[in-house]
């Protein structure tokens, strides 16, 4: 039995190397002006001179001369060496070794191998030492080499080209120059059909002051410049604009880039950074969305960073030519749903807004709650100005209210139709109310005691504030008003109508931005 299996095996193996043995085919001399032999000189060889010509299979070698070593099927060619394959392969070399039973040419000196009809714009890859293996139709170099196609030109120190499939393989020092950019890397795979770079390792690619594009993984469509970057890459524009994603599709031609996972975008020009977990980028008018966990940081001022969040963040940078701002740019920011607002000196929510930096002013919509030391304020609308990157004033219109908390824990209010709160040093200094003005306040004496609580109503009144109390007050003639006791004070009367103290909803740090709190009113 064990016989019998090892007799199996043996037949088995010897029709294996019979049916190998029968792919061999022979090298023929198809013709030479003269041949000789010389045995002491060189044994085993018909000396060739004139016009040689060999075939094998579908092959083609011409040179001026040759040793040809019929017993090994091989053969040693010199001079204005040839080699054709099918019509669209041609190699050329000063020197050819070839060996017809592992079908492997070896061309050596000022080599060129040329893929494609010459009318077809072929790709040319040069190099001194060229190894071609007709079995698996791989040419390779290893001693510095480049391929050249009708685009690109490519260097590298080793290098495979397969031309069945027009895919190459390039490694170590690697440089592609394409007549609008240029790239390095380490090894880099690229098809000369479709002339898309597959990227495996760390890759630079630059366009001469215009932009530097960082990857390690992904492609790069060097005809159309379009390209799919991975493993956080990383696109820098002279203009001060960065892109950084864990995957990042980018247009060059077009200017456009949409990022995936974890994006970052800086505008140094403008001083801001937008970061969320989805985003896109445009080149023109440095132009920028984020959104998914969207946070932009305002770092225009390092002493009043401003970190803004949103359901959606949109930033971008206006451009005027009138004769009035000749060669003037400013951002605007756009910011909807869940806004919160964190800076030292000031904190916001509010459903929607709208930041300009021509004029320094931050516009809040729907439901805004700003606050400021002690002081809250709100309406249905308010309009910040900022002056040397500082809160000036804010503008309060419809529905307007102001809560102070006093240093006692009294809620000292003001409400109207417009309200206009000053700043300085990060703190309310003068408030002023017009349109059916109302406020409820708690003098003190010297020694810091109630005097009661005073209510008011006026066309307008005025309300100077230090050291976060209310000092004093002006009032229109027509003013009307009431002062209690503060064991007097009837139930309810504490509260204006539209009272109503949102501390909790109020951001405390710039990580606290994300957070989704309830304005309770």
């Amino acid at each position: 039995m064990v016989i019998g299996l090892l007799l199996l095996l043996f037949c088995n193996a010897l029709c294996a190397q019979e049916s190998k043995e029968e792919k061999k085919t022979m090298v023929y001399l198809e013709r030479s002006e003269t041949l000789n032999f010389d045995e002491k000189r060189i044994a085993d060889a018909q000396i060739l001179v004139g016009d040689v010509v060999f075939r094998h299979e579908d092959a083609l070698m011409y040179c001026d001369s040759a040793y040809f070593y019929e017993k090994t099927n091989s053969l040693d060619a010199f001079g204005h060496v040839r080699f054709e394959q099918g019509d669209t392969l041609q190699g050329f070399g000063d020197l050819l070794y070839y060996d017809g039973n592992s079908k492997i040419a070896r061309l050596r000196r000022n080599v060129r191998l040329v893929h494609g009809r010459e009318n077809e714009n072929p790709t040319i890859l040069t190099t001194d030492s060229l190894n071609y293996d007709r079995n698996r139709g791989i040419a390779y170099y290893y001693t510095g080499g480049t391929v050249k196609d009708s685009l690109n030109t490519l260097t590298s120190r080793k290098g495979t080209y397969t031309p069945n499939t027009k895919q190459a393989v390039f490694s170590r020092n690697v440089r592609l120059e394409n007549p609008n950019f240029v790239l390095t890397s380490d090894t880099l795979l690229y098809n000369t059909a479709t002339r898309v770079t597959d990227i495996i390792s760390p890759t630079v690619i630059i366009y001469e002051e215009e932009t530097d594009i960082h990857t390690s993984r992904g492609w790069y469509n060097t005809e159309s410049e379009h390209s799919m970057l991975l493993d956080r890459s990383l696109i820098e524009h002279t203009n001060g604009q960065t892109l950084t994603g864990d995957t990042i599709y980018y247009d060059k031609r077009n200017g456009y880039g949409r990022a995936i996972g974890h994006l970052e975008m800086r505008d140094t020009a403008q001083h801001a950074t937008l970061y969320g977990m989805y985003g896109e980028m445009w080149e023109e008018n440095n132009r920028g969305l984020a959104t998914d966990s969207a946070l932009m940081v305002d770092w225009s001022d390092s002493m009043h960073l401003a970190y803004i969040h949103a359901d959606t963040l949109y930033t971008e940078a206006l451009h005027y030519t009138d004769s009035a701002m000749q060669d003037s740019t400013y951002r605007r920011v756009k910011a909807y749903h869940g806004v919160r607002v964190y800076r030292d000196d000031m904190q916001m929510v509010c459903d929607s807004m709208v930041y300009l930096s021509s004029d320094s002013t931050i516009h809040l919509f729907q439901s805004p709650v700003c606050w400021s030391g002690n002081q809250q304020i709100s309406a249905d609308s308010i309009c910040v100005y900022l002056k040397n990157n500082m809160v000036d004033h804010a503008v309060c219109t419809i529905d307007a209210l102001c809560v102070m908390q006093d240093s006692l824990g009294m809620f000292n209010q003001m409400s109207g139709k417009e309200m206009i709160t000053y700043m300085e040093e990060g703190e309310a200094k003068l408030v002023d109310v017009s349109g059916n003005a109302q406020t409820i306040y708690y003098p003190l004496e010297e020694d810091g005691s109630i005097v009661g609580m005073n209510t008011t109503e006026s066309s307008f009144i005025r309300v100077y504030v230090e050291n976060r109390q209310v000092e004093r007050m002006r009032f229109t003639k027509n003013t009307t008003g009431i002062l209690y006791p503060i064991e007097q004070v009837p139930g309810g009367a504490d509260r204006l109508s539209s009272f109503f103290w949102a501390v909790n909803a109020r951001p405390t740090d710039p990580d606290d931005v994300f957070r989704k709190a309830k304005i309770e009113k």
